[in-house]
């Protein structure tokens, strides 16, 4: 008996290396601390800008130029 021939071998290889493959991508997500785009946490951009004003890193008129801009 020949089994599946090339086609098997191929298929079995290419289905150990998608294992692999995602298995890599998981572990890295894991280890990166990477976390999906839907984060509750996530910071908005308002935020951001209030915390550079309150840094001092902007003046208040860059600070109401930039929030009007944002909330358009």
């Amino acid at each position: 008996m020949m089994g599946f021939g090339f086609l098997g071998m191929f298929l079995f290889w290419g289905a150990i290396l998608a294992l692999l493959a995602g298995g890599g991508a998981l572990l890295f997500r894991q280890t990166t601390g990477s976390k999906p785009s839907s984060d509750p946490q996530r910071t908005t951009a308002r935020q951001l800008l209030d915390q550079r004003f309150a840094r001092g890193e902007i003046s208040g008129d860059e600070y109401d130029i930039i929030r009007a801009h944002i909330e358009r």
